[in-house]
């Protein structure tokens, strides 16, 4: 019989997939589960029936895994969807899920499991969006615009939960659509840029709030900013080798978000470059192309096309000289340039999405004999490494980061040679 929404089913769950839910069968069609172990038999609720497949939430626990824990934790709310599950199992199901997506999409078995680094799973967050309504503020249940509280999740540093408390209480007579925090790895500096849902801000909130160091607003769907007080910027200083590289970036600025894995990020993919010139693709701030100059590395191309990370951009390699060579440009306009150089290596750090085919056709085009490859996403990594092999690449390096523990995000970094 086929499913249909609110039916109820008892379901024997098989493997991880990506995007946090776990694959299960019901009489031979794939049920995507939240709430679940594979190997776990549990009773799940359908939610939805597409096409092809159904999705379903557990509500009870037949068979519970010995990786089962408790805590309370929704595992709906921002993203917590591993969020029961014991944490050396969630390292070992983000390695399946890079596996897999590897297996299905770009046709490759890895020859062996491929390795996650581990983080601190508390307090690791220093980037977040959290959306108000009714004079809360909170992050979004799973698939809705349902508030949740943001600290049962322990994401964010105690001190932050208590920072967006007071700046709550601050703006009780004004409703917040949402507001957008960074801050440092020390968490030494804290800006916030509150959206709000009226027009006229010409009278807002300029009294400094405890823990937040720079504050901004925006009325909703307008560009406009209006500082109330502070800074909107924040800096890290990232130690490299002996040297400390330091890095200033707008709350708006694109930054990797865990302040624990953030060195030993950027050691991992520094130690796949080697000697030669580099050009970095989707550079943000500057994390991987100031770290190389910093190093004493020369001939180095940045390009960034956000409007807020690009001017970051150019602001943090400065202090380098002519290093570096920062272009405010989309990567495909750069890379569809008469004469674009070829470098000795390639550094990608794209959004979610992977390269556009106007992206990968461009980088193609160099044949730059390495490519450093860092994917926030393993079934968009897994289809551009198919383009790659295709062309006459070979996967010469893959490793893992849990940048976001107790969600289904992991952060892969593949590097390509001809």
């Amino acid at each position: 019989m086929p499913l249909s929404p609110k039916s109820e089913i008892t379901l024997t769950i098989e493997k991880p997939v990506s995007g946090g839910r776990m694959l299960a069968r019901h009489e031979g069609q794939i049920v995507l589960v939240a709430g679940a172990i594979p190997g776990e038999r549990v009773r799940a609720r359908v939610e939805r029936v597409s096409k092809h497949m159904a999705f379903a939430d557990t509500i009870e626990v037949l068979d519970p895994s010995a990786d089962r824990r408790a805590g309370g934790v929704d595992w709906a709310c921002g993203g917590s969807l591993y969020a029961h599950i014991a944490y050396e199992r969630q390292l070992t199901l983000k390695s399946e899920v890079v596996r897999d997506a590897f297996e299905r999409i770009a046709k490759m078995r890895l020859p062996e499991p491929v390795a996650v680094m581990p983080s601190e799973e508390h307090g690791y967050r220093m980037r977040a969006r959290l959306h108000g309504a009714d004079g809360r503020l909170g992050f979004f249940r799973e698939g809705t615009h349902e508030l949740c509280d943001a600290g049962p999740t322990r994401q964010l540093l105690p001190e932050s939960i208590a920072a967006l408390e007071r700046l709550r209480a601050a703006f009780a007579s004004q409703a917040m659509v949402s507001c957008e925090l960074v801050e440092n790895a020390a968490a030494d500096e804290r800006a916030v840029l509150v959206e709000l849902d009226r027009r006229d801000i010409t009278s807002l909130h300029d009294t400094p709030i405890e823990g937040i160091s720079g504050l901004l607003f925006a009325a909703h769907h307008d560009t406009h900013q209006t500082v109330g007080y502070g800074s909107p910027f924040v800096t890290d200083r990232v130690p490299v080798a002996d040297r400390l590289v330091v890095l200033t970036h707008h709350v708006q600025s694109f930054f990797q978000a865990n302040r624990y894995l953030l060195p030993r990020l950027v050691d991992r993919v520094l130690r796949q470059v080697p000697d030669g010139t580099v050009t970095e693709l989707y550079a943000g701030v500057g994390l991987f192309a100031v770290s190389l100059a910093a190093l004493d590395r020369r001939g180095i191309v940045a390009v960034e096309g956000d409007r807020s990370s690009a001017r970051d951009l150019d602001s943090n390699a400065a202090a380098h000289g002519a290093a570096i060579r920062v272009e405010h440009m989309s990567v495909e306009t750069y890379l569809q340039r008469p004469g674009a150089e070829r470098p000795d290596t390639i550094v990608i750090d794209p959004p979610r999405t992977g390269l556009s085919r106007e992206a990968m056709s461009g980088v193609l085009g160099l044949r730059a004999p390495r490519v450093v490859y860092l994917s926030c996403d393993a079934a968009t990594l897994a289809r551009d490494t198919r383009r790659f092999v295709e062309s006459g690449y070979s996967l010469e390096h893959i490793e893992a980061f849990d940048l976001f523990p107790n969600t289904a995000h992991v952060e892969t970094l593949a590097v390509f040679s001809t």
